[in-house]
């Protein structure tokens, strides 16, 4: 049987608290550095997603609401003292009419019914004095309740102003904050809008740089044009000269031409001429008719 596994867990057991406890430090350390880590992570994610404005709404209602209980609490106090109101005029109306009972039986000469009346009156009374107490206790609590219930009024309309104006002020703020962004440049949509611009502008320089390269390319010579379009400047110079020859040669052979017509025709034009006298001198010498 292998002791390795034995020896380790004596080990173990054998191992004092503290030295555990030690080890157990460290790990106890990295949880509590997550849960804080974790915790300002959510309080600002918190803090992102808050809205003052909601925030100021939900208080309002939770002061109304309270309000609502505050009222309600009066009301049910006013009920208990109306209640005890009732009782007390039931009792005091039963104390009487004992006491005129009493008497009735004193005048009777029934002493012993007289005293019986009289006796319940007391009880009666004894009632009639613990219902005042409660009375005039409900009845402070009543008006501690309703000086409560105003003052919570009070403080409720005074927030709801309050609170409507800060909504007002940071709904201007927001708004100034947003067009002040848009101004500059830097909000969310602006800086997509303005990155975009950049690339596009950015792609024409590019473009326009490509093809002011190929141009000079071409012309010097560096690049060959495949469709035959497009010459250089020396073969642009010499495709020039060599059509300025041959215009020029055209010109002279033109020239040439009309010089021989012009001599030829001159030639022409002095033959005619000599035959036509040579056939009008008959005519012009004086015939001498035989007599």
């Amino acid at each position: 049987m292998d002791a390795g596994p034995v020896l380790w867990v004596l080990s173990q057991e054998l191992e004092p608290e503290s030295v555990r406890r030690g080890r157990a430090k460290p790990m106890s350390g990295v949880m509590k550095r997550m849960g804080m880590i974790f915790r300002a992570k959510a309080n600002k994610a918190l803090d992102r997603a808050e809205d003052p404005r909601e925030t100021l709404d939900y208080s309002y209602q939770k002061q109304l609401e309270l309000l609502q209980k505050v009222r309600r609490g009066v009301a049910d106090v006013a009920t208990s003292r109306k209640r005890l109101e009732l009782q007390l005029n039931q009792l005091q109306s039963q104390s009487t009419k004992l006491e005129d009972q009493g008497r009735k039986a004193l005048a009777l000469g029934r002493e012993d019914l007289a005293r019986e009346a009289l006796s319940r009156r007391a009880a009666l009374q004894q009632q009639v004095t613990d219902l005042e107490t409660q009375h005039a206790t409900l009845q402070g609590e009543e008006e501690k309740l309703t000086l409560a219930a105003q003052r919570l009024q009070a403080k409720v309309d005074a927030f709801r102003t309050k609170k409507e104006t800060i909504k007002a002020t940071y709904t201007a703020a927001q708004a100034q904050t947003r067009i002040g962004e848009a101004f500059s440049g830097i909000s969310e949509e602006m800086g997509d809008v303005g990155l975009a611009i950049q690339r596009a502008e950015d792609k024409t320089a590019q473009l326009q740089a490509r093809a002011g390269a190929i141009d000079e390319l071409l012309a010097s010579g560096a690049l060959d044009d495949q469709s035959g379009m497009h010459k250089d400047d020396i073969q642009a110079e010499l495709d020039r000269l060599s059509g300025g020859t041959d215009v020029e040669l055209e010109l002279q052979r033109m020239k040439a031409e009309l010089a021989g017509g012009s001599s030829a025709g001159q030639q022409a034009l002095e033959g005619g001429t000599s035959q036509q006298q040579s056939q009008q001198q008959p005519q012009d010498t004086p015939r001498f008719d035989k007599q």
